[in-house]
């Protein structure tokens, strides 16, 4: 969840990949996953879609443990507001969810108006 990411947890994030366009996303949900390496796209598990993922500078560690790296990947589930506008989240959005327009390198992003449903700016209409 998106409350848990400490941004001590993703210093080391230099750049994402986004597989869509994020300007027509409300919202995404991130997590940190255990991957085996810092760049590439990552293997996807989860019901739903990613949407993105991090890519870690050469100066992130493996874990001493798992020799993994954590890395954030962004995704949206089939019931998440995109393909569902009238579903479970047409007003609110999950935990872990927020607005991708807050996301940089290193920053865990926040919930916005739009990405809690409320009105979209009026340029987006056109």
């Amino acid at each position: 969840m998106s409350a848990l990411i400490a941004e001590d947890e993703i210093v080391h994030e230099v750049d994402f990949v986004w597989l869509e366009d994020i300007g027509r996303l409300d919202y995404v949900r991130q997590s940190l996953d255990r991957l085996p390496t810092r760049r590439g796209r990552p293997a996807y598990h989860r019901d739903g879609r990613m949407v993105g993922y991090a890519l870690l500078g050469p100066e992130a560690k493996p874990s001493r443990s798992s020799g993994t790296f954590r890395r954030r990947v962004f995704w949206l589930l089939p019931h998440d507001r995109d393909t569902a506008p009238a579903g479970l989240y047409a007003s609110g959005a999950p935990a872990e969810a927020v607005d991708p327009r807050t996301l940089a390198p290193g920053s865990k992003g926040r919930k916005t108006e739009r990405s809690e449903g409320g009105p979209r700016p009026a340029r987006l209409y056109k």
